[in-house]
């Protein structure tokens, strides 16, 4: 056995566990000579918990299809995060996306994620166990959510950027 088509297939130790978590489910509808039709829109966060992360956002007629829909947008949408010994990020940082700014500063142990709901959402979800953020601007989680993942994006370690620089690690701190 094992070696047929079908079930199992393609599944492997090579397949991570992403854990998804919704932010939000709105309703949405389209204007149509008929009348309105009616569609679910859902916003979910994708992560491994270990620098994993991604914001999917997609639209169908049931709740289950768009959380379905944008599970699968979130998978595609992957970011690496890079996460300092003390579960935090290497460095602050401020981004904007649109209306939302997003400013994200880095906590010692034992602070936890103290953090607006869709930034929670999205730095639990990537395994930052201690920061500090701010949400600025708008209010839409679908937003705030995805500035989170363009400043995570945009984090570099002290390794990354001697490697850019092209200087030793021990000259970064002259």
């Amino acid at each position: 056995k094992g070696k047929g088509k079908g079930k199992g297939k393609g599944k492997g130790k090579d397949e991570e566990e992403f854990k998804e978590q919704v932010v939000q489910i709105r309703r949405v509808t389209k204007v149509v000579k008929g009348g309105k039709q009616m569609k679910f829109r859902a916003t979910v966060v994708v992560g491994n918990g270990k620098g994993k992360v991604g914001v999917g956002c997609a639209s169908h007629k049931e709740v289950m299809g768009a959380v379905a829909k944008a599970v699968i947008d979130g998978k595609a949408n992957l970011i690496e995060v890079p996460i300092v010994k003390n579960a935090s990020i290497p460095h602050r940082i401020d981004s904007r996306l649109g209306a939302a700014k997003i400013m994200l500063r880095p906590a010692c142990d034992g602070t936890g994620v103290i953090a607006g709901a869709a930034t929670r959402v999205v730095l639990e979800c990537a395994g930052v166990q201690n920061c500090f953020a701010k949400q600025l601007g708008t209010d839409n989680p679908l937003s705030n959510a995805r500035a989170t993942v363009k400043a995570l994006s945009e984090l570099r370690t002290l390794k990354e950027v001697s490697e850019t620089r092209e200087i030793p690690l021990s000259e970064l701190f002259q």
